[in-house]
């Protein structure tokens, strides 16, 4: 039993990581311009295929293809953020974007069946069905290169935020769009920039998603949305550091879990939620936008 409780935990927090390649963008996006993107799932599905496009169609390694997929799906969110988002404005503009990004979702669903079918598709690499034998049982390859991946984009968008011009202008629209439209920031093109952003990083973890859990098509991103909503929630909405913390503890809380009752284990990740926030109702960090842990 012990060794089972070692791997469930190992397990959890190799998986949290790749949730929270698929979680970051959303947190960040929600931080800096109060936008739910309920289209995120259907986006970390948009990446998984593209991902499939190139490694099936032109050979290439799947990680060598992010240096393609991360500037695309960049284009795809400033594209979404200039057509559907840009002009909502007043008291209600929160709330409109679920019904926007919502529709958008849609349109990209519908044009993944009319492009890949409704058929399942799957990423394959030597890395993905091979493992490494450590502490007594083994790990796959391509969740350790996913943890490491998450920790590297976590940290990339730290440094984006904090160390960069640009990411002053992101944290100064973020605590005052009047005051940083005074002193020449081109807001709208900062909120662009930054939806870009949180989309481009969803290609890490569209091809994470579609390496590793096994098969995936159009409408796979309505199983994820709940979960990676449940997530940042649980991180406190807009904390970067905040949503890799929550994708490790939710994940490895259902993994242990799933040791006794694999039945109960869903139950549970939402019920995680309900009790860290009933004791602590802003999640681990508060709601602190952009604010990388």
């Amino acid at each position: 039993m012990t060794a089972e409780i070692y791997r469930a935990i190992a397990d959890g927090i190799l998986i949290g990581g790749v949730y929270a390649l698929m979680a970051v963008g959303l947190t960040l996006i929600f931080g800096v311009l109060d936008i739910i993107n309920i289209a995120q799932g259907v986006l970390v599905v948009l990446g998984a295929y593209l991902s499939y496009s190139l490694s099936a169609r032109l050979h290439l390694d799947l990680f060598l293809g992010l240096l393609i997929t991360v500037p695309a799906m960049f284009i795809v969110g400033v594209v979404i953020h200039y057509a559907f988002i840009r002009r909502l404005r007043g008291r209600e503009r929160t709330a409109m974007t679920l019904l926007v990004t919502y529709a958008v979702a849609l349109i990209i669903e519908g044009i993944l069946y009319e492009i890949y079918g409704p058929n399942d598709k799957e990423l394959t690499a030597s890395y993905v069905s091979s493992s490494v034998h450590i502490f007594g049982f083994y790990l796959p390859y391509i969740y350790l290169y996913g943890f490491a991946l998450a920790l590297v984009l976590v940290g990339a968008l730290y440094a984006l935020l904090y160390r960069t011009r640009f990411g002053r202008s992101v944290r100064a629209t973020m605590q005052d769009e009047t005051a940083a439209r005074l002193i020449g920031i081109d807001v709208n093109k900062v909120a662009a920039i930054t939806f870009g952003v949180g989309v481009a990083v969803t290609a890490t973890g569209g091809m994470m998603y579609g390496a590793t859990y096994g098969g995936f098509n159009p409408n796979s991103g309505y199983d994820l949305i709940s979960r990676l909503l449940a997530i940042i929630i649980l991180a406190g909405m807009g904390s970067i550091g905040g949503a890799l913390v929550a994708s490790i503890f939710m994940l490895t809380v259902e993994s242990l879990v799933t040791i006794w009752s694999p039945q109960w284990s869903i139950i549970v990740f939402y019920g995680a939620l309900v009790i860290v926030l009933v004791v602590h109702p802003t999640g681990f960090f508060g709601r602190q936008p952009v604010r990388a842990q």
